[in-house]
């Protein structure tokens, strides 16, 4: 008897076993993203390297526009920063050594101060001499890196200075940082949406303007040759029977420039109305990416479902 009773105790132990570890495994899954991954969804940081040349960017990061001045940018080699510190929307330049002017300069001086506007040769007894400069707004840069403090309730925010959208040639690959300080206990709330909105104070993410631009100009090329061809077709055509029915007219393409996701963003962080966003979606030329990655962003970044779906829609 107590040789039948074995085998079904034995299975119940195996299951309840193989339970336990499933159902933690679930809550697991469950938590929500933190702090530091919800920034970097938002800000995709900048890969660096180098070559024969020196520092080069090799997977670039989300552009930011500054919005501010007193954003004090030093060599990328430099192993010292230069931070600038946000709070209550007063951004507060570095000081001491940083801005203090020097004759002479090294063999970074020497080769830049003629090509960067606003530079100064400055040392430190724990650097060797090099340029440094202010970043002007409206300057693109990278996010190089975001460092949560929750101690000192502080974001130390660093970029790199992207040379290719601000057309510097030689690259200089300037790096600068600007500490984001909240009061107390704001950080630990991991209120994302009033972070980013704090940090967009300073470095806004850039709506792509050039590049629409660019884009316009293209389409509008591609549709004179489009209007070119009809007519030749047109010419080349017989004539239509007097009975025959007039075509319908075609819709216009709507007018403006392109609408794309960083956009759409801009549009959430300034708290427009839901069917405002939808109807600029609908009467917009559009060019979303719907791709999982970033409808995953668009939703971390307090876009709606019905305007995501507008998005998709409109794809």
């Amino acid at each position: 008897m107590r040789q039948k009773l074995g085998t079904p105790v034995s299975i119940l132990s195996m299951l309840v076993t193989a339970l336990i570890p499933c159902s933690l495994t679930a809550g697991q899954a469950a938590a929500p993203p933190s702090l530091q991954e919800q920034l970097q969804a938002q800000y995709k940081v900048v890969k660096m390297g180098s070559d024969s040349n020196g520092p080069t960017v090799i997977e670039e990061g989300t552009v930011l526009a500054i919005q501010k001045g007193g954003i004090l940018g030093v060599p990328y080699a430099n192993p010292k920063g230069c931070p600038a510190k946000y709070e209550n929307a007063n951004l507060k330049p570095p000081s001491g050594w940083c801005t203090q002017s020097r004759g002479g300069g090294g063999k970074i001086g020497g080769f830049l101060k003629n090509k960067i506007p606003g530079s100064s040769n400055v040392s430190d007894s724990k650097t060797s001499t090099a340029d440094t400069r202010f970043f002007k707004k409206g300057e693109k840069v990278y996010p190089s890196n975001i460092i949560i403090d929750l101690k000192n309730e502080k974001i130390a925010f660093g970029v790199v200075a992207c040379d290719t959208c601000n057309k510097t040639d030689p690259p200089t690959y300037y790096k600068a940082e600007v500490d984001f300080q909240f009061p107390s206990g704001f950080l630990e709330k991991g209120d994302v949406s009033k972070i980013e909105d704090t940090i967009a104070e300073v470095f806004q993410l850039d709506s792509g303007g050039d590049a629409q631009q660019n884009q316009g100009q293209q389409q509008g090329g591609q549709d004179q040759q489009a209007a070119a061809g009809q007519g030749q077709d047109q010419a080349q055509a017989p004539a239509a029977a007097p009975d025959a029915a007039p075509a319908a007219a075609q819709p216009a393409a709507p007018a403006g420039p392109t609408l794309t996701n960083d956009d759409v963003v801009k549009l959430v962080k300034a708290k427009l109305p839901e069917s405002v966003i939808i109807k600029k979606i609908a009467n917009s030329n559009c060019a979303f990416d719907t791709e999982p990655d970033a409808l995953i962003k668009l939703k971390q970044a307090g876009v709606s479902e019905a305007v995501i779906d507008a998005m998709v829609d409109k794809k």
